[in-house]
């Protein structure tokens, strides 16, 4: 990669942290509350998954893991982060096999990041509270976890073309994997 490229997906992953943390900001203005404790939008997944698709793996998760970490800190506490990276890590490794598969859309991929994401933050809590019976919850959390990740999916899809018309130049590919 020459630097100019480097610099160049440098500021857009600046620039991606940045919109990803106002999305953050967003999420806890919204009073989105179901009487179950920790279902969200999660729109700053929206561009985890711009990422994944217009720059490639290694931006999107350096992105995701800068946003959780710092929203984390601005929005949170430790125990957030713990659980956020969990859920992350879990949820980021199955949108990049389902990905890879060249089978699904934007779509596809988001709400396997969605369910995936709460199965992390479940298996964590267990382990956190010495107890397997938080897994009541598992359907709950898949429920909820497919619903918001086919929408943040669906959102990608509308928005990401108009993203590469922006970017134009700034994007070498359509499809880096």
């Amino acid at each position: 990669m020459k630097t100019s490229d480097r610099t160049k997906t440098i500021v857009l992953c600046g620039f991606y942290i940045a919109v990803s943390m106002i999305l953050c900001y967003i999420e806890t203005l919204i009073p989105f509350n179901f009487g179950m404790p920790g279902i969200k939008l999660g729109l700053a997944n929206l561009t985890t998954v711009i990422i994944l698709y217009s720059l490639g793996w290694k931006e999107a998760l350096c992105v995701n893991l800068m946003r959780i970490i710092l929203s984390g800190f601005m929005f949170g506490n430790l125990s957030m982060i713990m659980y956020s990276l969990a859920g992350a890590i879990l949820s980021f490794i199955c949108m990049i096999l389902v990905k890879r598969t060249g089978k699904t859309s934007p779509m596809g991929v988001s709400l396997v990041g969605g369910v995936t994401h709460n199965i992390g933050q479940l298996i964590v809590a267990a382990f956190a509270l010495r107890t397997l019976s938080i897994l009541y919850y598992v359907p709950v959390l898949i429920i909820a976890g497919a619903i918001t990740g086919a929408l943040i999916g669906y959102i990608t899809m509308l928005v990401l073309p108009a993203v590469r018309r922006v970017f134009g130049d700034l994007y070498d590919q359509s499809d880096p994997e």
